[in-house]
Protein backbone atom coordinates (compact mmCIF):
# COMPACT_ATOMS: atom_id res chain seq x y z
CA UNK A 1 0.00 0.00 0.00
CA UNK A 2 1.79 3.58 -1.36
CA UNK A 3 2.58 5.85 1.73
CA UNK A 4 1.53 9.05 0.67
CA UNK A 5 -1.99 10.22 1.43
CA UNK A 6 -4.29 12.10 -0.94
CA UNK A 7 -7.80 13.22 -0.42
CA UNK A 8 -9.38 13.11 -3.67
CA UNK A 9 -12.51 15.57 -4.52
CA UNK A 10 -14.26 16.45 -8.12
CA UNK A 11 -16.58 19.83 -9.08
CA UNK A 12 -17.89 20.42 -11.98
CA UNK A 13 -20.65 22.65 -13.06
CA UNK A 14 -22.39 25.13 -10.67
CA UNK A 15 -24.47 22.60 -8.70
CA UNK A 16 -21.90 22.80 -6.11
CA UNK A 17 -19.99 26.23 -4.61
CA UNK A 18 -17.02 26.37 -3.34
CA UNK A 19 -18.07 26.26 0.07
CA UNK A 20 -18.67 22.18 -0.33
CA UNK A 21 -14.99 21.76 -1.20
CA UNK A 22 -13.51 24.89 1.66
CA UNK A 23 -15.58 22.86 3.84
CA UNK A 24 -14.74 19.09 2.93
CA UNK A 25 -11.29 20.27 3.33
CA UNK A 26 -11.10 21.80 6.67
CA UNK A 27 -13.43 18.72 8.06
CA UNK A 28 -10.45 16.45 6.68
CA UNK A 29 -7.54 18.54 8.44
CA UNK A 30 -9.27 17.86 11.44
CA UNK A 31 -9.82 14.49 10.74
CA UNK A 32 -5.99 13.44 9.67
CA UNK A 33 -2.65 13.61 11.78
CA UNK A 34 -0.03 14.21 9.89
CA UNK A 35 0.73 15.07 6.06
CA UNK A 36 -1.49 14.56 3.38
CA UNK A 37 -2.39 16.38 0.23
CA UNK A 38 -5.80 17.35 -0.76
CA UNK A 39 -6.67 17.72 -4.41
CA UNK A 40 -9.59 18.90 -6.11
CA UNK A 41 -9.99 18.05 -9.74
CA UNK A 42 -12.38 20.42 -11.29
CA UNK A 43 -12.99 23.17 -14.02
CA UNK A 44 -13.36 26.09 -11.28
CA UNK A 45 -11.13 26.47 -8.87
CA UNK A 46 -12.87 30.17 -7.71
CA UNK A 47 -13.44 30.40 -4.00
CA UNK A 48 -10.89 27.83 -3.13
CA UNK A 49 -9.21 28.50 0.49
CA UNK A 50 -5.53 27.69 0.73
CA UNK A 51 -4.39 24.70 0.80
CA UNK A 52 -6.62 23.15 -1.42
CA UNK A 53 -4.82 21.66 -5.04
CA UNK A 54 -6.94 22.50 -7.89
CA UNK A 55 -6.27 20.04 -10.92
CA UNK A 56 -7.85 19.78 -14.35
CA UNK A 57 -9.99 17.23 -15.07
CA UNK A 58 -8.78 15.01 -17.40
CA UNK A 59 -9.87 14.51 -20.66
CA UNK A 60 -12.19 10.80 -20.68
CA UNK A 61 -13.82 11.33 -24.15
CA UNK A 62 -17.08 12.53 -22.79
CA UNK A 63 -18.94 14.83 -25.10
CA UNK A 64 -20.23 18.28 -23.36
CA UNK A 65 -23.48 16.32 -22.67
CA UNK A 66 -22.42 13.47 -21.33
CA UNK A 67 -20.88 15.93 -18.76
CA UNK A 68 -24.42 16.33 -17.11
CA UNK A 69 -25.86 12.75 -17.85
CA UNK A 70 -27.44 11.01 -15.11
CA UNK A 71 -24.48 8.69 -13.78
CA UNK A 72 -21.65 10.67 -12.70
CA UNK A 73 -19.43 9.35 -15.76
CA UNK A 74 -16.73 11.87 -15.23
CA UNK A 75 -16.02 10.32 -12.44
CA UNK A 76 -14.01 7.17 -14.20
CA UNK A 77 -11.15 10.29 -14.68
CA UNK A 78 -10.21 9.15 -11.35
CA UNK A 79 -8.57 5.66 -12.96
CA UNK A 80 -6.63 7.47 -15.72
CA UNK A 81 -3.16 5.73 -16.19
CA UNK A 82 -1.28 9.22 -15.49
CA UNK A 83 -3.83 11.51 -12.86
CA UNK A 84 -1.37 14.54 -12.87
CA UNK A 85 1.90 12.56 -11.94
CA UNK A 86 -0.10 11.97 -8.40
CA UNK A 87 1.07 8.91 -6.46
CA UNK A 88 -0.32 7.36 -3.65
CA UNK A 89 -2.99 6.12 -1.38
CA UNK A 90 -6.14 7.98 -2.11
CA UNK A 91 -9.30 8.61 -0.22
CA UNK A 92 -12.16 9.76 -2.74
CA UNK A 93 -14.48 11.58 -0.88
CA UNK A 94 -17.72 12.87 -3.24
CA UNK A 95 -18.55 16.58 -2.30
CA UNK A 96 -22.06 15.90 -0.12
CA UNK A 97 -20.28 13.78 2.42
CA UNK A 98 -19.77 15.03 6.32
CA UNK A 99 -16.62 14.09 7.58
CA UNK A 100 -16.13 13.27 11.35
CA UNK A 101 -13.23 12.14 11.89
CA UNK A 102 -10.75 9.29 12.01
CA UNK A 103 -9.42 9.22 8.27
CA UNK A 104 -6.01 8.02 9.48
CA UNK A 105 -8.03 4.57 9.98
CA UNK A 106 -10.07 4.85 6.56
CA UNK A 107 -6.45 5.39 4.33
CA UNK A 108 -4.64 2.39 6.23
CA UNK A 109 -7.85 0.10 6.14
CA UNK A 110 -6.23 -3.01 3.70
CA UNK A 111 -7.56 -3.42 0.29
CA UNK A 112 -7.18 -2.42 -3.47
CA UNK A 113 -10.57 -0.50 -3.52
CA UNK A 114 -12.69 -0.39 -0.45
CA UNK A 115 -15.90 1.35 -0.97
CA UNK A 116 -19.18 1.89 0.76
CA UNK A 117 -21.34 -1.30 0.84
CA UNK A 118 -24.95 0.09 -0.42
CA UNK A 119 -26.71 -2.92 -0.55
CA UNK A 120 -28.99 -5.32 1.72
CA UNK A 121 -27.02 -4.16 4.56
CA UNK A 122 -26.96 -0.36 4.46
CA UNK A 123 -29.58 -0.36 6.66
CA UNK A 124 -30.31 -0.61 10.80
CA UNK A 125 -30.92 -4.20 11.32
CA UNK A 126 -29.83 -5.69 8.47
CA UNK A 127 -26.48 -5.48 8.95
CA UNK A 128 -24.55 -8.64 7.04
CA UNK A 129 -27.26 -9.11 4.74
CA UNK A 130 -26.58 -9.74 0.88
CA UNK A 131 -26.10 -8.78 -1.81
CA UNK A 132 -23.74 -6.19 -1.52
CA UNK A 133 -23.95 -3.03 -3.68
CA UNK A 134 -20.91 -1.02 -4.44
CA UNK A 135 -21.25 2.81 -3.43
CA UNK A 136 -18.28 5.32 -4.77
CA UNK A 137 -19.58 8.30 -2.61
CA UNK A 138 -16.22 7.21 -0.18
CA UNK A 139 -13.45 4.94 -1.63
CA UNK A 140 -9.82 4.16 -1.78
CA UNK A 141 -7.56 2.71 -3.85
CA UNK A 142 -3.47 3.44 -4.75
CA UNK A 143 -3.73 5.63 -7.37
CA UNK A 144 -2.92 4.57 -11.08
CA UNK A 145 -3.44 0.75 -9.39
CA UNK A 146 -6.97 0.64 -11.09
CA UNK A 147 -6.52 1.70 -14.87
CA UNK A 148 -8.24 -0.92 -16.12
CA UNK A 149 -11.86 0.52 -15.40
CA UNK A 150 -11.29 3.60 -17.39
CA UNK A 151 -9.97 1.29 -20.20
CA UNK A 152 -12.63 -0.60 -20.48
CA UNK A 153 -14.98 2.30 -20.94
CA UNK A 154 -13.08 4.10 -23.07
CA UNK A 155 -12.70 0.65 -25.44
CA UNK A 156 -16.76 0.61 -25.35
CA UNK A 157 -18.31 4.14 -24.42
CA UNK A 158 -21.46 3.02 -26.15
CA UNK A 159 -21.97 -0.24 -24.48
CA UNK A 160 -21.21 0.98 -20.88
CA UNK A 161 -23.78 4.10 -20.86
CA UNK A 162 -26.35 1.54 -22.25
CA UNK A 163 -25.44 -1.43 -20.03
CA UNK A 164 -24.72 0.80 -16.68
CA UNK A 165 -26.90 2.77 -14.37
CA UNK A 166 -24.06 4.94 -13.47
CA UNK A 167 -20.47 5.20 -12.81
CA UNK A 168 -20.35 3.08 -9.41
CA UNK A 169 -22.33 0.32 -11.00
CA UNK A 170 -19.35 0.26 -13.89
CA UNK A 171 -16.90 0.53 -11.72
CA UNK A 172 -18.29 -2.57 -9.24
CA UNK A 173 -18.03 -4.65 -12.71
CA UNK A 174 -14.54 -3.56 -13.13
CA UNK A 175 -12.68 -3.12 -10.25
CA UNK A 176 -10.11 -5.80 -9.22
CA UNK A 177 -9.77 -6.70 -5.24
CA UNK A 178 -13.02 -4.88 -4.16
CA UNK A 179 -14.01 -4.59 -0.56
CA UNK A 180 -16.09 -2.61 1.84
CA UNK A 181 -15.74 -0.11 5.12
CA UNK A 182 -16.26 -2.20 7.94
CA UNK A 183 -19.75 -1.80 9.16
CA UNK A 184 -20.76 1.72 11.06
CA UNK A 185 -17.75 3.77 9.46
CA UNK A 186 -20.08 5.18 6.55
CA UNK A 187 -23.76 5.30 7.14
CA UNK A 188 -26.12 7.19 5.26
CA UNK A 189 -28.11 10.28 6.81
CA UNK A 190 -31.41 9.01 5.33
CA UNK A 191 -31.36 5.64 6.29
CA UNK A 192 -29.34 5.29 9.95
CA UNK A 193 -29.91 9.26 11.19
CA UNK A 194 -33.64 10.48 9.85
CA UNK A 195 -36.50 9.86 12.00
CA UNK A 196 -39.07 6.99 10.55
CA UNK A 197 -41.79 8.18 9.09
CA UNK A 198 -44.51 10.22 11.06
CA UNK A 199 -42.33 10.68 13.88
CA UNK A 200 -39.47 12.86 11.53
CA UNK A 201 -42.49 15.79 11.72
CA UNK A 202 -41.80 15.92 15.65
CA UNK A 203 -38.03 14.64 16.23
CA UNK A 204 -35.32 16.06 14.42
CA UNK A 205 -32.68 13.57 13.14
CA UNK A 206 -30.47 11.87 15.58
CA UNK A 207 -26.84 12.70 15.73
CA UNK A 208 -24.09 10.65 14.17
CA UNK A 209 -22.67 7.77 16.45
CA UNK A 210 -19.21 7.24 17.25
CA UNK A 211 -18.53 4.74 15.28
CA UNK A 212 -19.37 7.00 12.17
CA UNK A 213 -16.21 8.33 10.76
CA UNK A 214 -17.91 9.83 7.54
CA UNK A 215 -22.17 10.47 7.14
CA UNK A 216 -22.97 9.98 3.73
CA UNK A 217 -25.52 12.20 2.31
CA UNK A 218 -26.41 10.75 -0.97
CA UNK A 219 -29.46 12.40 -3.37
CA UNK A 220 -31.53 14.40 -1.94
CA UNK A 221 -31.32 16.02 0.64
CA UNK A 222 -28.01 17.39 0.87
CA UNK A 223 -26.81 19.12 3.92
CA UNK A 224 -26.98 22.36 3.04
CA UNK A 225 -30.30 22.31 2.83
CA UNK A 226 -30.14 21.36 6.76
CA UNK A 227 -28.29 24.32 7.95
CA UNK A 228 -30.49 27.55 7.21
CA UNK A 229 -32.17 28.70 10.67
CA UNK A 230 -35.39 28.56 8.48
CA UNK A 231 -34.71 25.81 6.67
CA UNK A 232 -38.42 24.26 5.59
CA UNK A 233 -39.37 20.77 4.18
CA UNK A 234 -35.92 19.39 3.13
CA UNK A 235 -37.36 15.78 2.39
CA UNK A 236 -39.86 13.85 -0.18
CA UNK A 237 -43.16 13.13 0.63
CA UNK A 238 -43.86 11.00 2.30
CA UNK A 239 -41.07 11.89 4.41
CA UNK A 240 -41.42 15.44 6.31
CA UNK A 241 -38.02 16.60 7.66
CA UNK A 242 -38.22 20.06 8.44
CA UNK A 243 -35.96 22.48 10.11
CA UNK A 244 -32.18 22.96 10.81
CA UNK A 245 -30.21 20.68 12.14
CA UNK A 246 -27.83 21.41 14.62
CA UNK A 247 -24.80 19.35 14.11
CA UNK A 248 -25.31 19.75 10.44
CA UNK A 249 -25.05 23.81 11.03
CA UNK A 250 -22.61 23.35 13.59
CA UNK A 251 -20.08 21.16 11.05
CA UNK A 252 -20.88 23.30 8.30
CA UNK A 253 -20.38 26.95 10.35
CA UNK A 254 -16.77 25.79 12.35
CA UNK A 255 -15.42 24.03 8.99
CA UNK A 256 -15.84 27.71 6.69
CA UNK A 257 -19.00 27.19 5.10
CA UNK A 258 -21.38 30.30 4.31
CA UNK A 259 -25.12 30.11 5.48
CA UNK A 260 -26.96 30.24 1.91
CA UNK A 261 -28.25 31.28 -0.04
CA UNK A 262 -25.29 31.85 -2.04
CA UNK A 263 -24.37 33.53 -5.13
CA UNK A 264 -22.92 31.03 -7.19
Amino acid sequence: MADDRIVLCMKWGRLFPPDYVNVLYNACRGAISGPFRFVCLTDDAAGFVEGIEALAIPDIGLTPQEWYTRGVWPKLALYAADLHGLRGRALFVDLDMVVLRGLDEMFAHEGRFVGIDVGAGWRPGREGSQPTELGTGVFAFDIGDQVQILRAFQTDKPGALARFRNEQDFVAAHAEGLEFWPQGWVPSFKRWLRRPIGLDLFLAPKAPPETARIVAFHGDPRPIALVPERAGFWDRFPHMGHGQVAWVRDYWLNHGGRMPPFDN
